[in-house]
């Protein structure tokens, strides 16, 4: 498929009818035309105005419209662009719909075309666009502010400021490289380049120690574990104010990971339950149990219901004391948590240890956090970089180049074909 033009492409870019108002949009080089067909004429560029819309093979009116012209390369996606703000029942959605695909030239949308379009027309860049796709996702406030920083161009200026400081490198070390055989020209600016090389390096290793945008975008896993009956599924449950694990007193009720996505203090969280550790007594049993190991490796927080000195080994260990309103429970060991379902002891607390750790594992208030594919290509620029110790001019501008690349892989400017499918499927028809 041709993403830098070709076909004209519509969309409803609101949400499913019905509603008071729905928004078609369509993107191309004949779309002013389509929509002098329908209407006979436009609007001023950037100017609302009232329209009636007629079919253009029966010129029965479909409906009056507020239309929107915006033309490209000054648009959303650097096309041609018309939105028909129109009302939000179904009939009137379909009616538009189908005239505007009816008219030669035209076809519907694929899911993020739009924003693949603005992507390839230099409207966004790669990172721009992953905000675009994490901002219609979020579900929390925290992950709105996040989300949206990305897609204002935050990590964007970042990376262009590394590019451009690495591409003057570059050709300071490439136009090194023909007076290499000459020390007095080439001493002093080895020595330069290659402590300008262990500056950006350097910059680049901070911004790979800062916390990951996974936890933020998908929920800190908190996993419940510990031997069967020992109150995981209640503790869920309580923590998440829903009946969403069964609970019964027979032991391996749970045989099946279950996760209960939430947001405790405005963070997103996802509580998972385990089946009990113990020898499986049939497969089915025992596959639960594997992959209660498997979450227990993987969890962002651990809360372990179990005896104290079989605690796993975890970085974010949180000891449970639970079933504490029974006799003989009422005191907990060293440093775990006493809670009971049933009186609500120790709920409040641990929900605020919750979000204790979770400030520990999540980016910072207002600050950018990478994701898994772009802090993969910065430790590779940050690999290149460090080749800069070798003092040697041709390694050193090899370094650059890849260095470069990197660069380029992040905001999207080559090598990224691989990653364009997937980012853009997570985008609606409309968008």
């Amino acid at each position: 498929m041709d993403w830098r033009g070709g076909d004209t492409i519509a969309a409803l870019s609101s949400g499913q009818p019905p509603a008071g108002v729905a928004v078609i949009r369509t993107s191309g080089p004949i779309a002013f035309a389509v929509a002098e067909s329908l209407c006979g004429t436009l609007p001023s560029p950037r100017h609302a105005s009232l329209r009636d819309l007629r079919d253009p093979a029966s010129g029965d009116l479909l409906d009056r419209v507020l239309m929107l012209r915006f033309d490209g390369p000054a648009s959303a996606t650097g096309e041609d662009v018309v939105e028909y703000q129109c009302h939000g029942g179904r009939a009137v959605v379909r009616s538009i719909l189908a005239a505007l695909l009816s008219q030669p030239g035209v076809r519907a949308a694929e899911p993020g075309e739009f924003t693949r379009r603005a992507f390839h027309n230099g409207r966004i860049d790669l990172t721009e666009a992953e905000g675009l796709a994490d901002l219609l996702e979020a579900e929390t406030e925290r992950q709105r502010r996040a989300a949206l920083m990305f897609a204002d161009g935050g990590l964007r200026n970042v990376v262009e400021g590394w590019r451009e400081r690495i591409v003057i490198l570059s050709a300071r070390a490439e136009a090194a490289i023909d007076y290499v055989d000459d020390e007095e020209e080439t001493g002093a600016d080895v020595s330069v380049l290659v402590g300008e090389a262990r500056s950006i390096a350097g910059a680049l290793k901070s911004w790979l120690e800062r916390p990951r945008s996974e936890p933020l975008k998908h929920g800190i896993r908190v996993v419940a574990a510990g031997p069967p009956n020992a109150g995981k599924s209640s503790l869920i449950n309580a923590l998440s104010q829903s009946e969403r694990a069964i609970v019964t007193d027979v032991a391996g009720t749970t045989r099946d990971v279950i996760e209960v996505p939430l947001a405790i203090g405005g963070l997103p969280f996802v509580l998972v339950d385990t089946a009990g550790l113990h020898e499986g007594r049939d497969k089915v049993e025992r596959i639960g149990i594997q992959r209660a190991g498997f979450e227990i490796a993987r969890a962002d927080i651990l809360l372990w219901l179990g005896d104290p000195a079989s605690t796993p080994p975890h970085a974010q260990c949180i000891q449970i004391h639970p079933r504490a309103d029974q006799p003989g429970r009422e005191h907990a060991p060293a440093n775990s948590i006493a809670v009971s379902v049933r009186s609500g002891r120790g709920l409040k607390k641990l929900s605020e240890i919750l979000k204790l750790r979770a400030s520990e594992i999540l980016p910072g208030e207002g600050q950018l956090a990478l994701n898994e594919r772009q802090a993969t290509e910065i430790a590779i620029a940050l690999a290149e970089l460090q080749l800069a110790d070798t003092c040697d001019l041709v390694i050193l501008a090899n370094g650059l180049r890849r260095a470069r690349e990197a660069m380029d892989r992040i905001t999207g400017r080559a090598g990224i074909d691989d990653v364009l499918d997937a980012l853009f499927g997570r985008f609606c028809l409309g968008k």
